[in-house]
């Protein structure tokens, strides 16, 4: 295994990219195909944590086990994966982390819960495909996270200790799966958070603001 340094995975959703205006967008159009005002963005984008669940729970108040969760949920995912690449972008300051990264040589890779089916074309949509190192998605290990299996996947694939491998989220379940998986935490203050407990309680190693304060964590600043 290579151990020499550290290896960087990141969460996808709300730290590598901001999927937020598609998202909500899928959201908005059942709404409006149901004669309902559009949500603002801001009310919508702190549920994305919570992938379709979240949606469509904020856009029609159902959970799951309603009447009506199943279809709306069904219906939700098709019309993402019609709209999932119009306006989800990399966040701006995440290009020049992720530049700097490549400068010094740091591999890194991307664990997120998002399927397949949806990751893989937005991942290489926004050219991230060829610069990432692994990708690993909700459904390629029996377990997403919080369980630490994907982070122990990732490890694997890119022949790296779980002891140098540094693990950058926005949400408390990244935190769980890291810790879990033995790796080194980060949290991210840029990204969706949710509406749980304060990211100060998820019991990372630590947080940053920006991805230039990751920058220094990494001692490339």
């Amino acid at each position: 295994m290579t151990n020499a340094r550290t290896v960087v995975l990141f969460d996808l959703d709300g730290t590598l990219i901001d999927s937020a205006p598609d998202l909500a967008g899928a959201a908005n159009d059942m709404r409006t195909a149901r004669g309902l005002p559009a949500l603002p963005l801001s009310t919508l984008r702190q549920m994305v944590g919570s992938g379709a669940r979240g949606m469509v729970g904020a856009a029609f108040d159902v959970v799951p086990g309603d009447r009506d969760y199943e279809a709306l949920r069904e219906e939700f995912l098709q019309r993402y994966e019609g709209r999932m690449t119009q306006a989800t972008h990399v966040f701006p300051a995440v290009v020049g982390l992720l530049e700097r990264l490549h400068h010094h040589g740091i591999a890194w890779g991307i664990v997120t819960n998002k399927a397949t089916r949806y990751a893989e074309p937005i991942v290489a949509a926004l050219g991230l495909q060829g610069p990432a190192a692994t990708l690993v998605c909700g459904d390629t290990t029996p377990h997403a996270k919080p369980h630490p299996e994907p982070l122990l996947e990732a490890a694997r694939r890119m022949g790296v200790d779980v002891a140098h491998c540094m693990y950058v989220g926005d949400d408390l379940r990244d935190v769980q799966a890291g810790r879990a998986a033995g790796m080194t935490t980060v949290a991210v203050h840029w990204g969706y958070l949710g509406e749980g407990d304060a990211i100060e309680a998820w019991g990372a190693d630590h947080l940053v603001q920006t991805p230039a304060e990751l920058l220094k964590l990494l001692r490339m600043a």
